[in-house]
Parts: C-alpha cells; structure tokens; sequence
C-alpha cells in the first residue's frame, strides 16, 4: 500500500494507512472505455504485502500470520507463484503437466482464500522437477524474464512489504525455491530504480516503487512455543532481526489461526496433503511463524523491546505505527558497505533519513554499537523537510579485541525534537585480516557472488564449507586464502582435520598477498578410518567438522569447514551377463552387497521388516547390472501402467548414476525409478529429474527390468540392465557417481512415508556431489563415447494464464495483466468482450478488438467451467462459437482472455444471457 498520512483503522494503538486516490488519468468504472469494470484495463489493485514463492503451496506455512494481518488491520496481502507446480506429484489423478497446473491452482487460490488471500499472480514459468540447483532453475525460468514479471507486478500493485524464500544453497534446499528468494530480492532493489527495466516506465506508465522491507520465511535457531513464542526464540546468528507471530491467536470466528492455517494446507490434496494432522488444541503447544529480516528501508523496532515481540512488530515502521513512533512514510536507510570489519580498522556507514509529508524537526543519529566500539561522525540531521532526504556518514571503529568470527549489530536511533523516534541496524562479521576456506561447491560460489552483486552480503556466510570425501580414499583439494586487510600480507594456513582424517602437508605458506586478493594452497586429505559412519548417520548430520586457521600480520584467523563421507564400492565385471528376472543366482553378482536401507527423508522404519534393502551390482560388455532386494510389510498403491510417474507415491526403487562423477545437478546424469508391481501386474520404470525424464521405453530404450514379489507379502527386489550408452556421457571408471534410493509407502492415497538409501542426506536425489562413488576396474568406455554429457532434454509444459479462467476472472477484477506480462495497449486491444448468450448446446460470444489476436473463451458457472474455445479473431468485431459441455446453471459468465500476439493481454468478464 502506498504510503498516505491518513489513518482509516486503528488497532491497539496503531494505524492502517490508505490510498485514497487512483492515479492520474484513469477513467471512472463503467465510462464505456477502457477501464471498466468488465476489463483488466484500469487502475492496479494496491496491495501491503506480497508472498513470492516457486510453487503453489509455498506460501502455505505463514498462512497464519497472513491471516492474521488480514482480519486485525485489514491489510491486504497478495501471492506471487512462479509456476504452477506442474512437475510435482499428483495424488488425486493422473492429470499432469498443465492439467495438473490447473488442479494446483484452483488448490491454491481455495487454500489462501482460507487466510483472505484472493490475488495470487501465476508467472507461467514451468515446474520442470525436483533440483537442487539454482543456477539450473535461473537458466530454465530466465532469470531476467522472470524477474522483470516480478518487477512489473510489484510496480503494480505497490507492497509495502515483501516475504520470500531462503536464497541459500542450504544443503536439500529446492533450487526453485533459491531462486526465488533471489528473485525476490532483486526485485525489491530494482523495482523502485527507474533504469531497471525502464520499458515498463516509458511505455507501459508504471512508475517505480521501491518496498519497505523485505523478509525470509522461516529462521535459524531454536524456536519457542506458546504467547512467547517470540520472545523466545534463539536465532543462531545474534546478529539477525528475527520476529514471530503467534498461531495460537484466535480467528474472528474463534479457531486459532493455527487450526485454519491447518485447514488451508489440506487444501492441497493433490500433494497428499489432504491428511494433514490437526494442530494441537493446548495453546501454550503452538509456536510461531518466524520472519527474518533481510532488509528494511523503514525504521523497525528495536531488538530487545517489547516492541519487537508482538504479531504487528514485522508490519511497524512500513505499514502500522506506534505512539512515539516516527510517521509512517519516514525512511530510515542505514548501509555499511562493508560486511567484513577488522578489529581496530575503521569502516564507514551512512544513515539516510527521509521525510514523509510533515517535517521531521531537528532529527539526531545515534549509533548503537558494542562495547569498545567508537563511532565518529553522525548526530544532528537538522530538520528534514517533507519529502526530503538528509544523508550522514559516519566512521565505525571495532574494538582492537573484538572477537574474531563473530557477527555483530550495529543500530542506529533517530530522535526528533518532539520526541519521535526510529530504529535501523545492520550486521558485520568481524574477521581476521587473512582467513582460508576449502574450495566451495559451484553452487555456493555462485550464491556468493550474486549476495555481494545484490547488496546481501550478510546472508554468504549462511552455508557452511562442505566437500565430500569418499571413504578411505583420498582427494586433493584447494584452500582459498583472502586477505581482508589494507596491506599486503605473509603467513601460513594449517588446516586442524577432524579425527580420521588427515591432511597434508601438515601446514602450506601464502607471501606477498595484495590487499583484497586470493591465492591458493593445496592439500590432500584423506579417510584414515574406512569404518567410520558414512553418510548422515556420521559426525553432526553428516558432516566431519573442522578448522582451518591462518596467521598473518595482525591475527590468527579461524574458520570452520566440513567433511562428509560418502560410501563407495568397486563394481566387478560379471562371469557372464546376469539374466533380468527379478532372481539373483549363485555367482551372478561378484563383488560386495551394499546397505541401501540408511533414512535420509520421512518416517524411519519401525523395524527391518518395516523398511530396509541391499543391492548387488555388476557391468559386464558395456551394461551395468543391479538388482536390489527390499524388505517391506505393507504395500503401496499399485499405480496403472500408464500412470508410471512421480514414483515416490508409491512403492518404488530409485538409481541414480553421475557418468563422470562431477555434475553440479542431475540434469547431466540419469536416474531411473522402477515400480515393482503395476495394476495390470507387471514392474514399470522411467526416468525422472535427469537428463532426459520420462516413460522409460522412450527415453531409456533397451533397458531392462523384472521384478519378484512375495507372497504373503514381506517385500521385493527388482533387477535392471542399463546399457552404458544410454547414460549422458562416458563413464569414468575411476570415479563414477552411483546411489541406489528405495522409496516406501504403506498408504492408498499415493503417498510415501519413508525413503531409505545408501548415499544419504536430505535431498540427496538432487544432489549428486554426495552420492557414493564407484569404481569399474576393467571397465574401458568405447573410444568415441564422448566424455561432455549431452545438452539435456527440459521440459517445457507450462500452464498459460490465457487458459486458466480463475487467472482470467482475477485480472478484471484487479486490473493487472496476466502472466506479470504487459496490458495490451487500448491501440491493439479496445473492447474484449461485448456480449455473451447460450442456446442450447453452445454459447455465443461477440469479441470486438482493434487488431488481431487469439482469443480465449471460458463459459462458467458456480460449478466450474462447462465450456471453451481458443481461436483467432480479427481487427473489429468477431463471434466465437463455445461448445458447452453441459447447461449452464445459475449466474453463469462468459470470460475471455486476449492475445495480441505481441506479448500483451487482456482479460475481460460479462455475465452469460440464457435463451
């Protein structure tokens, strides 16, 4: 919502501002051009706060809070979904791909309906599948594109204040979910700059708008429960602005918003969560939604207050205010440059206040820091005058013993000389003037790189260092050596390895490393213990934690780093090629049975016979030969053959192979999943989220599955021969990614429970840097197998907001385009829609249009859509004929979504006549 000094409803002392006026030069409703209220041409719906997530149901863990915000300050709150979730699983039919879309939208828009959420903004992008791979979801979505989508609704609809998703690599993280959180950020800084994205301002008249604050759901720490909730809260960084809203707060219709965001879940039966528990009925069991400030243009309530510990504090400075507090519309920017400091090196920061329309008299700064800390500069600002901004650098100078590696706040307070006051702060990680860390995943550089570009640097150190190292073997690695300082430096980097392992040499040198600059040092480390725990049953979740520590002029720099161990095996060449029948006979596999029965999702099994597996592989010519043997008590759903998709609804056994064992994501490896039984009885197999998902006949011809099932049932195996040369690239004998994932469920809703394997951390499907390694001694590719995987295959079945009629309807009643696409100019477009009429079995609707386009008509009722058509139509006025699947009964409409052909829409809605 746009910033007004007007106050239309108060709660508890503070206030609600409005919009009071539409933009210059928008026609009244109802004028008889465009706009009208029967078009998507017209003035933007305004909106408080924007959700931008990846898929439908993202939002749906802070339905509470929104709800709550909605019902006790009538702030409005809208949704912005990336895709429509087209590649997820679908537990209520077999529809997938656009169909699905729709399915998931309609759960969608009734699930936030729950919380009085009613415009939720499909960007059309596709849901392509499960990875954990950002810079592969920015590659598919386009970033730029969907970024501009972003810009363009945010510029429309004018949020005050944004909440998105964890832009960080974290380990299993969706990589659509990173990029979103990354889009959102960008957005926020680029929405309000009127040279980014400047077409939207010169030819579409939208005008920056820069949001208050934005927000990540979720935090890092230990949560609370009960009314203190958030006071309670224990972020792992004390450096971080964490707030919570309680969800045991009661709705106005007396269930706990915990109950309703609850309800709102189950909506989304077609993701098996229409089975959802109730949330407990003790208050004092119900914890918070967290928020975690990224970053505020707006002054935010102090840390440590009671003002930052209530369900409003996350709205206060941007959207609600208190007595005392400074007006809304004020701005209080405070930016430190520098995220890294040296103790005893001065740094710079500058505080930037902005009047909004009354004066701020005589403002003063005053900057908060810790102990031993001075601060120069800063102080008066005199009096801002309305709409006016006054700017102060100050110099900060951390105590020469403030302690290294740790992150610290740094506030600012305004005062005003009739006793308004305001609060910012910004973190800063004190370090050493030289420190080292291990070679980074490419991920995680890259996230680096983007949170420096994109003023975020606080949020790179939020995953830790992590490599794999393969058990009892070795790997050579690169330690990165920065030099933070001022001054050229010299010293040694010692790595301290955890119990286990070793690291040679015991201590490398750096010299004569320029200020600013890196170097590196090499060391091999190596697994010494081969029996230590593999995977996450190994040191703290799986990883090995240890230091490096680097000396230089001034300290000794710490930084913490991690091992994780990944279990390997030697794949021996086969006698003779083992017959695939589901039966492993005496000599057919040589070599070690691997556990694949280690947990890395879900429920852990109650016993061995609940859950657990071994498999046995073996190559011989050019085939690699598995066959994997699982325990199980309860079967799942016996999916059709012609519905051998998504497998982990059911039953099932996952391979994942990475040729040469270096992908950054599976979309240059293949994975294949084998569902044991079918309706019609036999096993099916396909493959998904790799180079070339699909039925597997199409996409893997020539390999081969069987499968035996017991009875009375107590498990299965299934076997499998996977030519070579069906794989993205050649095999590197030496070092080839393997892991072998049994999914198990015990329901008839086609859902799953528990999946166990033998590489394993959470998400480990899409990462295949943790997978196990194998060896193929013997094993030589053919020579003209190429060693670069092969572009992968995408896809690209994306839902069009042009053929969802609930899209449709929502643009003409909030006048913003589909798609987060551009309006069609009135020049191209002019009327949609002028009349609509049924008679019988079809429907007729007169489209009148100044140029060419394709039309998209939908007949509705109450009950859903009883009728469509998508056809051309040209300049001037045109009848489309919609067949009609049955009566229509009740109100019914006509809706109509036009293409101009050029990248512009728009949506039109006239009610249905009936003769």
């Amino acid at each position: 919502m746009a910033v007004s000094a007007v106050a239309t409803a108060a709660t508890a002392g503070l206030v609600v501002t409005a919009v009071l006026a539409p933009p210059a030069g928008a026609a009244p409703p109802g004028s008889g051009t465009p706009p009208d209220a029967t078009t998507s041409i017209g003035t933007a719906k305004d909106l408080d706060v924007m959700f931008i997530g990846a898929h439908p149901d993202d939002e749906s863990g802070q339905l509470s809070t929104f709800g709550q915000w909605n019902a006790d300050h009538q702030l409005s709150t809208g949704v912005i979904t990336i895709t429509r979730g087209e590649g997820g699983g679908n537990a209520v039919g077999p529809e997938e791909g656009p169909a699905l879309g729709l399915i998931r939208e309609a759960e969608e828009r009734k699930a936030v309906g729950k919380a009085g959420i009613t415009d939720i903004f499909n960007l059309d992008k596709v849901d392509f599948y499960y990875t954990v791979s950002e810079p592969l979801t920015a590659q598919v979505w386009n970033h730029d594109d969907t970024l501009g989508k972003i810009v363009r609704v945010i510029r429309q609809t004018r949020p005050e204040v944004l909440v998105t998703m964890n832009p960080a690599p974290s380990p299993g993280q969706h990589g659509n979910h990173q990029e979103a959180g990354r889009l959102a950020i960008d957005a926020y800084r680029l929405a309000g700059d009127p040279n980014a994205y400047p077409e939207q301002i010169r030819d579409e008249g939208l005008k920056p708008f820069a949001p208050s604050r934005i927000f990540r759901a979720g935090a890092a720490g230990k949560s609370a429960t009960g009314p203190a909730c958030a006071r309670g809260f224990q972020p792992e960084d004390p450096s971080q602005d964490v707030y919570g809203v309680w969800s045991g707060t009661k709705a106005p219709d007396g269930q706990t918003w915990a109950a309703i965001e609850r309800q709102a879940q189950r909506e989304y039966a077609s993701q098996g969560w229409s089975g959802f528990p109730d949330p407990p009925t003790d208050p004092n069991q119900l914890g918070c939604d967290y928020l975690t400030l990224i970053d505020s243009r707006t002054p935010i309530p102090r840390p440590g207050t009671d003002a930052a510990y209530t369900n409003q504090s996350p709205l206060a400075g941007a959207l609600l205010a208190g007595k005392g507090d400074l007006p809304l519309g004020t701005g209080l920017d405070f930016d430190i440059p520098d995220y890294r400091v040296l103790p005893g090196q001065a740094f710079e920061a500058t505080v930037t206040l902005t009047a909004p329309r009354r004066a701020l008299p005589r403002a003063t700064a005053t900057l908060v820091v810790p102990d031993g800390w001075t601060v120069s500069g800063g102080g008066s600002l005199g009096t801002v005058t309305p709409g006016r901004a006054m700017t102060r650098t100050v110099r900060i100078t951390p105590a020469a013993n403030a302690p290294l590696g740790s992150n610290v706040r740094i506030g600012v307070q305004v005062s005003t000389a009739n006793g308004m006051r305001g609060w910012n702060d910004e973190s800063v990680r004190v370090t050493a003037p030289v420190t080292a860390t291990q070679q980074l995943l490419p991920q995680v550089i890259q996230f680096q790189q983007w949170a420096t570009e994109s003023n975020v640097a606080q949020l790179s150190d939020i995953v830790r260092p992590v490599l794999t190292v393969p058990s009892g073997g070795s790997r050579t690695i690169d330690v990165t050596v920065t030099n933070h300082s001022s001054t050229s430096q010299s010293g040694t980097v010692t790595p301290r390895p955890p119990t286990g392992f070793s690291m040679t040499p015991a201590s490398a040198p750096y010299s004569s490393l320029a200020p600013g600059a890196t170097t590196t040092v090499k060391f091999t480390v190596t697994n010494t213990d081969a029996g230590m725990p593999t995977s996450n049953q190994g040191g703290e979740n799986g990883d090995y934690l240890y230091t490096i520590d680097t000396t230089s002029s001034g300290a000794t720099g710490t930084t913490r780093q991690a091992f994780e161990l990944v279990p390997t095996t030697a794949i021996e060449q086969a006698q003779q090629a083992p017959t695939v029948d589901g039966v492993v006979s005496q000599g057919e596999y040589p070599g070690q049975e691997l556990n694949v029965g280690r947990l890395w999702e879900g429920t852990a099994c109650s016993s061995a016979a609940d859950c657990s597996a071994t498999a046995r592989v073996a190559w011989r010519d050019d085939t690699l030969y598995i066959a994997v043997t699982v325990k199980d008590d309860v079967k799942g759903t016996a999916l059709d053959a012609a519905d051998c998709k998504r497998h982990w609804r059911t039953d099932a056994v996952e391979i994942a192979i990475d040729p040469r064992g270096t992908s950054e994501n599976t979309s240059t490896t293949f994975k294949a999943a084998i569902l044991p039984w079918t309706k019609e009885g036999p096993p099916c197999y396909l493959r998904d989220a790799d180079n070339h998902q699909g039925p597997g006949p199409e996409t893997a011809p020539g390999m081969k599955v069987a499968s035996t099932v017991t009875a009375p049932y107590t498990g299965y195996m299934v076997e499998t021969a996977i030519p070579m040369s069906l794989l993205p690239s050649a095999i590197d004998p030496q070092h080839m990614g393997l892991n072998i994932l049994p999914y198990d469920s015990d329901t008839q809703d086609k859902t799953g429970q528990t999946r166990i394997g033998w590489s394993t951390w959470g998400g480990v499907q899409g990462d295949p840097y943790r997978w196990g390694i194998a060896t193929l001694p013997g094993y030589t590719p053919p020579a003209d197998r190429p060693t670069t995987p092969s572009d992968p295959v995408m896809p690209t079945a994306a839902l069009s907001s042009l053929d969802s009629p609930q899209s449709i309807e929502q643009a003409v009643r909030n006048n913003v385009a589909l798609a987060g696409d551009p309006a069609s100019p009135n020049a191209r477009a002019g009327w949609a829609v002028t009349s609509a009429m049924a008679s019988g079995s079809t429907a007729t609707v007169t489209v009148k249009a100044a140029s060419a386009g394709t039309v998209h008509a939908f007949i509705r009722d109450a009950s859903g859509t009883v009728g469509s058509v998508t056809t051309a139509v040209g300049a001037g006025t045109s009848t489309v004929t919609v067949p009609l699947t049955r009566a229509p009964s009740g109100a019914a409409t006509a809706l109509v979504g036009w293409d101009d052909g050029q990248g512009g829409t728009v949506s039109s809605q006239i009610p249905l006549r009936v003769s």
